[in-house]
């Protein structure tokens, strides 16, 4: 599937290139191209910080889903144009490391992160900024309109009240699909994850192209139940909307947001203090906003609507499985699911 993205992407993805901020009436040095899948009403919050400490760089947004942007960058490996990868999913960078695309660069204050939010490797070329966790999002209103009952576990999303009522994100496109079919994949193994997923499907209303998509149509009254992330749902929820954020029984997948310099950049150095400046304190509390698990330690609070100790339901990821199997899985998944995918 990866392959059939590469020629889609390979002249340019739907990404739309935004430069997010003028800061003041000052004068920028550097203009330094970011790609992201960070969710888009973040950007300018996340521009606007990084500009407190360094107004001298302007931050040139592109930005799409975890799918799309992934294939973009792989399309673009010979003739790259980002200068950095920040806020992708941890998987993906694991596949740009293998192809040789990412410039190795320890940020300092590295050492104040979790372990698990940096590359380990002598050549440590990426690190974690934050983590998303899978959850469903539960529409309490449509839910007694269709006598649902509130599910507690993936398996009761195959039961037979729910067909029709659930929605999630197509892997090829969204991270967070991505994620969640990875997880069931190590939680009921390689026969019981398709079992699963062909169980699941015979629920599924429709697969969108965008994580966050199948919360907010919850959200919004569309659907019952959207198959999304944790931020989304608790999001949706502080705004009104008349949802529950269910973390399944089973444990629930997760996938670092990421960072790391494409290899060949000529603004290295402004891509350097990005890097420096996402591992600090700083920066760190701004992901906390919207992010309940960040990598620099002891800085995560409670995030309103979260369901709580979020790290107790997150599974033991296997990162290298999702990176070096992502490309069969994908292939498999829409050789069995796609018929139910949006239009692109």
């Amino acid at each position: 599937m990866i392959h059939t993205m590469l020629k889609k992407f390979a002249i340019g993805a739907c990404a739309v290139a935004v430069s997010m901020f003028a800061y003041g009436n000052s004068v920028f040095a550097t203009d330094l191209t970011v790609y992201t899948a960070v969710e888009a009403e973040d950007l300018k919050r996340y521009a606007a910080t990084f500009n407190e400490d360094h107004p001298d760089i302007n931050i040139k947004w592109v930005r799409d889903s975890t799918g799309i942007m992934t294939a973009k960058l792989l399309a673009e490996k010979n003739n790259p144009q980002a200068d950095i990868v920040w806020g992708l999913s941890g998987s993906s960078l694991l596949i740009f490391k293998a192809e040789g695309m990412l410039q190795p660069y320890t940020p300092k204050g590295l050492k104040n992160l979790d372990p698990k939010f940096y590359d380990q490797d002598d050549n440590a070329s990426w690190i974690g900024m934050d983590a998303y966790v899978a959850a469903i999002c539960y529409n309490t209103i449509e839910g007694k309109k269709n006598n649902l009952v509130a599910p507690k576990s993936w398996w009761d999303l195959t039961k037979p009240m729910y067909k029709g009522h659930v929605i999630m994100p197509n892997p090829n496109s969204s991270g967070t699909g991505f994620l969640d079919v990875s997880s069931w994949l190590q939680l009921f193994g390689e026969k019981g994850g398709w079992a699963y997923m062909d169980a699941l499907h015979d629920n599924i209303a429709r697969y969108t192209h965008s994580g966050s998509k199948p919360c907010k149509l919850a959200a919004a009254g569309e659907t019952a139940i959207g198959v999304s992330f944790a931020f989304r749902g608790a999001r949706s929820k502080a705004a009104g909307a008349p949802i529950d954020v269910i973390f399944a029984k089973e444990g629930i997948g997760w996938e670092l947001e990421a960072a790391a310099i494409i290899a060949g950049t000529d603004k290295l150095e402004a891509a350097k203090t990005l890097m420096d400046w996402s591992v600090t304190k700083k920066a760190n509390i701004m992901y906390n906003v919207a992010y309940a698990v960040v990598g620099y330690k002891g800085v995560a609070k409670q995030v309103p609507h979260f369901p709580p100790n979020v790290l107790d339901h997150m599974i033991e990821n296997d990162f290298e499985f999702a990176a070096n199997n992502r490309k069969r899985i994908l292939a498999e998944w829409q050789k069995r699911y796609d018929s139910k995918s949006d239009p692109k």
